[in-house]
């Protein structure tokens, strides 16, 4: 097949565009994963990284409060019961209201950058790269107005379900951030890296545009009207104000993180790029390749059809996150040491990095939910209990926060110490910051389920059998991990990337397989699907091999 077809044509069924999306997300991950390594052999936990982390956080604001008033969840619905005529007036514009609203207040955020910066960061601010910090904060602003047209063009792209451009732009964004890191850090410092992010953000937007000129849909400058903007960002400010008590509630945690020492922020950001990992493969894949079918469902008033997309997606999110997990609990150590394990990046901040990402992955299977659960309740036309439930989540998760830091040591910081196995690390009440971060997930998809009982009648009762077998599988899968680990331990010593990579590449092998044979003998439906659709993939390649004309040697 052509690499033009492949790359242009639509997605049919819900599992095949979620494999397909996890398969993307996977080597986007990769490059990721790639990108933190640089940056924790360039800079280790330090000052330098906690500054380009922080900084990082004010655009991201940005882009929940003003991006997402004309995001994909809301023009997604509409274009998709529009002509082409319609769907470039509405293209056109969004994209100057954004362009126009974005633009006014990161005009506004760059003139008061010192004072923003300062009042969150006071240790940081004070920092001799105090002039990098305040332009790179700057340069950053520019970022979320990009991202922001590519969310309004990238709904083109989903609406025709080209899953493979809309998988693909993440590679291009930290393509352009390691670009940014390898060849411009050297020239301009702390600036540069924010240049690469520009870049890789403008390459995001870009990657979206072939299906938007083959529909015909090309957006203009266009000044917005009032009667059809309306529609359009009174539906989008419950889910704008969501993203932005999000992203309020990471800033403010960061900004406790700040002040917990020297390299906080850098291992609480690393274990949050880690369990983004399987976040990305589990909760992102099946949520967006969820939410047009979701959105389509609902506009026709199917609710049976709409009940069981998103508890064939629920089902397999929490089956997979509990296992994965699992394995997390068990291989923590080898995954940091493998991909942060390297040159300024010293063995204090591997071990908490490996601590931190564990609590972060026990609200790993609610994170994956509540992907799948919000664009559900967008998809259903009740944008505002999303921001509802962000709002008492996010008070949840920093009133927590608090509470847990202001608790003598002995009370529950100590034992957490001595479970993880980091006592004698400096910087542990971070884990309180996750801890508090991973409750208040579950806390938040606790309120979904229940506002989900009435577009989707039932579905609570259908995820308590994969949370039973997913237990069981995950406590397969870590003990043979485990197992492994130790039966390994004997026979090498771990003191090279290879042997570290090796060891843990095994046991997770091992790991996977006693899942599996667990899930085969309790008939886990989940797991039979999968199965199923493999033998297909495999009869169907065999069929097509078969059928293949014979050649001139070989008898007819």
């Amino acid at each position: 097949m052509p690499v033009r077809e492949l790359v242009m044509r639509p997605v049919g069924s819900l599992h095949q565009a979620a494999y397909l999306l996890a398969g993307l997300t996977l080597a986007s991950q990769i490059i990721a994963l790639l990108r933190d390594r640089m940056f924790a052999y360039s800079f280790g936990a330090g000052q330098t990284l906690d500054l380009y982390y922080a900084a990082f956080r004010v655009p991201d604001l940005v882009f929940a409060l003003v991006s997402s008033l004309v995001s994909a969840y809301v023009i997604i619905p509409l274009i998709s019961r529009m002509d082409r005529e319609e769907t470039q007036k509405l293209l056109s514009e969004t994209s100057t209201f954004l362009f126009a609203a974005g633009g006014a207040l990161c005009i506004v955020l760059a003139i008061f950058m010192p004072q923003f910066l300062s009042w969150l960061y006071p240790t940081l601010a004070a920092s001799p790269a105090q002039g990098d910090f305040i332009l790179l904060g700057r340069i950053l602003l520019i970022q979320p107005i990009l991202l922001g047209l590519s969310g309004i063009i990238s709904s083109v792209t989903q609406v025709n379900r080209r899953f493979f451009l809309f998988a693909l732009s993440p590679v291009l964004y930290n393509l352009g951030i390691i670009t940014g890191t390898l060849f411009l850090y050297p020239l301009w410092g702390l600036p540069g890296i924010g240049v690469g992010v520009v870049l890789g953000a403008a390459a995001y937007m870009a990657i979206n545009f072939p299906v938007v000129i083959a529909a015909g849909v090309t957006p203009s400058w266009r000044w917005p009207t009032f009667s059809l903007m309306l529609p359009v960002v009174r539906h989008s400010v419950p889910r704008s104000l969501a993203l932005g008590m999000s992203a309020v509630t990471t800033l403010i945690l960061t900004a406790f993180a700040s002040r917990i020492g020297t390299g906080s922020v850098s291992v609480f950001t690393f274990a949050a790029n880690l369990e983004a990992v399987p976040l990305g493969l589990i909760g992102a894949s099946y949520a967006v390749a969820a939410f047009p079918a979701l959105s389509q469902a609902s506009a026709l008033e199917r609710r049976d059809e709409f009940t069981a997309i998103l508890s064939a997606g629920a089902r397999h999110v929490i089956l997979w996150s509990i296992v994965a997990l699992g394995l997390i609990a068990v291989l923590r150590a080898h995954i940091v040491r493998v991909i942060l394990g390297t040159g300024a990046f010293d063995w204090d901040a591997t071990r908490l990095t490996a601590a931190l990402f564990v609590v972060l992955a026990v609200g790993l299977a609610a994170d994956a939910l509540e992907l799948l659960f919000s664009r559900a309740l967008y998809a259903a036309r009740q944008s505002w209990r999303p921001l509802l439930y962000q709002i008492a989540a996010g008070i949840f998760k920093i009133g927590l926060a608090l509470a847990l830091l202001s608790l003598p040591a002995p009370y529950l910081l100590t034992p957490l110490e001595t479970f993880l196995k980091v006592s004698n690390v400096p910087g542990t009440p971070v884990l309180l910051l996750a801890l508090a971060s991973a409750a208040g997930q579950i806390f938040l998809v606790i309120l979904s389920l229940v506002a989900l009982r009435r577009v989707a009648p039932g579905i609570a009762r259908g995820l308590i059998e994969p949370i039973r077998e997913g237990c069981l599988a995950a406590i397969a899968a870590g003990a043979a991990a485990y197992v492994t680990l130790k039966f390994g331990g004997d026979i090498a010593p771990l003191t090279t990337l290879a042997a570290v990579f090796t060891e843990g590449m095994i046991a997770g092998a091992v790991g996977l397989a006693a899942a599996a044979l667990v899930l085969y003998f309790i008939g886990n439906k989940e797991f039979q699907g999968i199965v199923e659709a493999v033998t297909r993939l495999v009869r169907i390649g065999t069929k097509r091999l078969a059928l293949l004309a014979p050649s001139g040697e070989e008898p007819i």
